[in-house]
Order: structure tokens, then sequence, then C-alpha cells
């Protein structure tokens, strides 16, 4: 669905004027304000294409109806959401739900939508149609060489198409594991785990990055291949300079100081990017920031500070990219408030008096440190967050404008009410 651009501009017309009253009053207490617009504008969150469908439980599915039914669908969704937020500049294949069958009319069709591919995920925890060997037990992990070879090739085979798409990262998730006491040998599992990403490593292009992501638990509940950030850590450091550790903000077991995970990451260099989403119990992939937005913030603090102290350019310095699943909410909405979830963190953390907070830690004023991270949290910066929007050609409301121009409806009419997009 496309939309014009003087439809945009008559939309924001009319929502000028309240708009022009609130961010004077916030630039007006934001010293750098032009240099965090500029920062706002820059910073993109990819669109992974399994997004972009209804999600799931283990008891159903409800589809929305108006799914993408292929791969051009999925990129033009994209491209809508982009042309709403300009935010969402990038989208994250998995291999093999969306395999292009011509990789450069792909890539055109992405480009006239102002998009760029993304890291491409591959997909080990799951058997495909004529698949010789089962993943039952395991992928990289597997005892049986055979099976191990399989997840290799797979996983090389993804480089070949992300090559194809312009896509320089691979992010690897492995479900290996064990479910009960006894069904592994822990040494062997590693080192079969090692060797493996060892071979797709050696694949990888000279500016490709590779991104080991790492999960507390589930499927296997009673060990993980890659359970946490030091295990993840631990591969990375074995495999190489072009191996980094990706964080999945569902991916922890409850209470995780994942603040000071990122902050030691990026520290030692090995922090390659982030899955966002929320949680209340587990992984939930549940919307960015709708749990615990000061988690977020706090987050996006010791990543504006880590990039800051590594001379990291915040808009390309990590991989940024959405990871959830929408079972009950209209997808494209979902993704529009996760975006502007995001945005806000990091404009909050944009805010942060550095040097006042540095002073009070070295005074161990533990008061003041509070205060100045607190009074950065609780500045209300969605008018700039709009503002940003508007120096970008996009919506001042971009939920608003959506359901005004009732898109999901016309996706309904024009694709049908039982479409079910590919992803989980």
């Amino acid at each position: 669905m496309l939309i014009e651009k003087n439809i945009i501009q008559n939309f924001n017309a009319d929502h000028l004027q309240e708009h022009k009253q609130k961010v004077d009053f916030v630039i007006s207490a934001v010293p750098n304000a032009e240099d965090v617009l500029q920062k706002i504008i820059d910073f993109q969150i990819a669109i992974p294409s399994w997004a972009l469908g209804s999600g799931g439980t283990r008891f159903g599915r409800f589809s929305i109806g108006g799914e993408p039914r292929n791969l051009e669908e999925k990129i033009e969704d994209v491209g809508l959401l982009h042309a709403l937020n300009q935010s969402s500049g990038a989208i994250s294949l998995h291999i093999p739900w969306d395999i292009p069958e011509n990789a450069a009319s792909i890539k055109a069709l992405a480009a006239q939508h102002g998009l760029r591919f993304d890291a491409v995920n591959s997909n080990t925890f799951q058997d495909q149609q004529q698949q010789p060997h089962s993943y039952k037990f395991g992928s990289m992990q597997h005892v049986d060489k055979a099976v191990r070879k399989q997840a290799i090739d797979h996983n090389i085979e993804v480089i070949k198409h992300g090559v194809a798409l312009g896509s320089d990262a691979l992010t690897v998730w492995l479900a290996d594991g064990s479910s009960f006491p006894g069904q592994l040998n822990f040494r062997k599992a590693f080192q079969n785990t090692l060797e493996s990403l060892q071979e797709v490593y050696e694949a990888l292009p000279d500016n490709w990055k590779m991104f080991v992501e790492y999960k507390a638990y589930e499927p296997n509940f009673y060990s993980m291949a890659v359970g946490d950030w030091g295990q993840s850590y631990l591969y990375t450091s074995k495999l190489g300079a072009k191996a980094y550790t990706l964080v999945d903000l569902g991916h922890h077991l409850p209470n995780a100081n994942i603040e000071q995970i990122v902050s030691l990451l990026l520290m030692e260099g090995k922090l390659g990017g982030f899955h966002f989403n929320d949680s209340k119990y587990g992984d939930d992939d549940l919307t960015v920031g709708s749990i615990n937005p000061y988690q977020l913030f706090l987050i996006f603090n010791e990543l504006v500070e880590g990039m800051d102290a590594k001379g990291l350019d915040h808009a390309t310095g990590l991989g940024w990219m959405i990871d959830a699943s929408h079972n009950i909410k209209d997808p494209l909405e979902d993704l529009l408030q996760s975006v502007e979830a995001i945005k806000i963190a990091y404009a909050q953390a944009l805010l942060v008096d550095t040097k006042k907070l540095e002073m009070a830690r070295e005074n161990n004023d533990v008061v003041k440190a509070q205060e100045i991270l607190q009074d950065a949290y609780r500045t209300d910066v969605r008018p700039l967050v709009a503002e940003a929007r508007l120096r970008s050609g996009a919506v001042l409301e971009p939920l608003q404008f959506f359901r005004k121009l009732k898109v999901r409806e016309n996706l309904v009419k024009e694709r049908g009410v039982k479409t079910v997009a590919t992803g989980l």
C-alpha cells in the first residue's frame, strides 16, 4: 500500500500548531537539541520479516487478515511503516521462511521503498520439508556429524542469500540443548557447536559480522547450547574479530541486569546488536516498552555511554532490530508502537547529563546519580521524536494516521481475510 506524500503533508498540517507548541517547550530546555534531533533522525530500527503477520502461542494462532502472503508483500508492509515513521529503513529476513526467488528484483523492490537488508537469520530450530536429517536432538551440537554438516551448510546458504541482497551480517540462534539430566555431554556439545560455528565463520565475507544469540531456556529447559551472554561471549571470543554477541531483551532469566551485560560486552568490543521486545515472565515477545520502559531507558543509557566511549556511530555501530510476536494486536500497529518506544528511550538517554552523573559517581552521591537519570527519563521527549519524523517527511502521529486511513481494512480488501504470513 503506497501513501502519497501530499496525504501525509495534509495530515501533518492539521496537527502542526499543537505540535509546535509542545516541541518548542521541550527544545527550550535541551541545550543540544539540534544534535539530539539529528541523532534521532539517523537512528533506524530493522523490521523482521516474520513479525508482519499474527503471532501465535502453543495453543493457537489467530490471523488478523490482510497479512502479507509473500516476501514482496512483506517488503511493501515494511515500506509502509517506513513511510509513516522514517525510522524503519531496513528489513531482516529469516531463511528459509523468506527465500528470495530473484534477489535482484527483491533488492530493487526494497530500494523503491527506501529499505536495505539487515542481518539475515538462519533456522536450524525447525525441520523443513524434504530435509534429510532432523534437528530434534540439536543441530550444531548434534552427536551425528551428518546433522551438524546439514546445519553448517544451511548457514552458509543463508550467507549466500544475504550477499545477493546486500546484507552484511548473519544471526545464529540455536535451539540446541537438553531437556533432561544425562542427555548430553556438556563439553562435547560445546565443542561440536564451536567447531560448527567455526566452519560457518570461515565462510563469512571479509566485511560481514556473525551475531551469536543466546537464550536462557526454551525449547530446552535443562541446558542450552548458548544459554547466556557468557557462553555467547566465549564462542565469539574463540571465533574471531567478526563474531559478536547479540542480545535479545527477552532471552534472560527474571530480573537479569541487562544494562550491565551490554555495558561489559561493549567494553570488550563484543556487543553486536539487539533484538528489541519486552517481557513480564520470560521470552514473551511483547511490544517494546509495554512492560518496563525504565529498564529500556537504563539499557540505552549504557549503550549511549558505551558507544561514545568506543567512538561508535549510534546509528551504524550496532545492529538494531525488533523481534516480537503479535498475538492479539495488529502487527503493523504493534511495530509502530515498538519503534516509537525505542526512539523515546534513545532520546531520553541522549538527555542524560553525563558530566554531572560521573561527578556524582566519583563523590559516591547515590541520590544525585539517581536524580540525574530519572530527570532524563521523566522528560517527555515525544515532541522531539515527532519533530524528527516531521523533518524526515514522516507522519507526526503514525498510529493515528494508520487508523484514519483504515490501512488494515484496505489490506484485508486487497489480500483477503484468511491470509497467513510465513514465520512463527
